[in-house]
């Protein structure tokens, strides 16, 4: 299997923290080319400052980390959760680094990395998809040009977690959900659907905990934001570049709302011949999961670190 070269698009975030980490520790399968930061779980410098954190931590300080955007397309309005703690990372305590710019804002890195590696990169959105969607309109010859979009976002067939209908992630910025989906690139989806399935239990933090430093802190974290949302979502992303037979799933036609005020962020999968009305599906929404092969290969891996 080839290895994927990825962009990590993230909001750290607990389970983006696990996801960095999961990546980091299998260099076989995922090359990271960068990593690029959006707010969401936290305000911009916050999930910035996370990520160069992350990587130190995890031995991968030389990922380059490009900083994006503060706000949503369409609004000012910057939707945070409280879930993963006041610093993001349910205060575990990760030693400070040097937060050095490195001059490139993220649409600049993503759109210079997939050009000058046509069909080669995947990126991998698992934060609102902002800066993504501007890099695909600032460059229009961007979507013929990338590998994949896998990203975590979205609930196809289930409800909400941010309101009845409605992802975090496609809630924050919905148009810019809709703009990735309508795209043209293949995409994987790793909505709801799927990453409420990957229960954090007192088995598997059990099961982590003896995989050294890293593992351990992992599980600090996931301790204290399984509090609140007890489902590991993002690894799932990097666990399925890793090994897809852990996860299956169904074609479909996804978009998203950004109208209504009742169903803003909300995605619309259809499936079935009639719903599609002669449309092709646009999309890979991944709706099950092999939990314990899932938590075993995180197990496996983040023991390396």
């Amino acid at each position: 299997m080839a290895k994927h070269r990825i962009i990590l698009d993230c909001d750290p975030g607990v389970d983006d923290a696990v996801a960095i980490f999961l990546a980091v520790a299998s260099p076989e399968e995922i090359d990271i080319v960068g990593v690029t930061t959006v707010a969401g779980n936290c305000e911009l410098p916050v999930v910035d400052r996370n990520a160069r954190r992350i990587l130190a931590y995890a031995g991968a300080s030389a990922v380059p980390v490009a900083t994006g955007c503060n706000r949503p397309i369409m609004t000012h309005e910057r939707r945070t959760t409280h879930v993963h703690g006041v610093d993001g990372l349910a205060g575990v305590g990760l030693p400070d680094v040097e937060c050095v710019d490195g001059g490139r804002h993220a649409v600049d890195f993503i759109i210079d990395a997939v050009m000058d590696a046509p069909g080669e990169i995947t990126v991998c959105p698992i934060g609102p998809m902002t800066n993504i969607a501007l890099a695909l309109i600032k460059e229009p010859r961007l979507a013929q040009n990338l590998r994949e979009v896998v990203f975590m976002g979205g609930a196809a067939f289930v409800p909400g977690n941010i309101t009845p209908v409605a992802s975090f992630n496609f809630y924050s910025d919905p148009h810019a959900a809709q703009i990735v989906v309508s795209s043209g690139v293949k995409l994987t989806m790793f909505g709801l659907d799927v990453t409420r399935q990957a229960k954090i239990t007192i088995d598997v933090c059990r099961q982590l905990r003896t995989g050294g430093k890293v593992s351990a802190t992992a599980v600090d974290m996931m301790t204290g934001y399984g509090a609140a949302d007890p489902s590991l979502h993002d690894p799932c992303v990097i666990a399925h570049l890793i090994d897809p037979t852990l996860f299956g799933g169904v074609d479909a036609l996804v978009s998203v709302e950004c109208s209504s005020p009742l169903t803003m962020g909300q995605s619309v999968a259809a499936r079935t011949e009639r719903n599609l009305g002669g449309r092709s599906p646009n999309c890979r929404v991944i709706t099950c999961v092999a939990a314990d092969r899932l938590f075993a290969l995180l197990s496996s891996r983040l023991a390396r670190l």
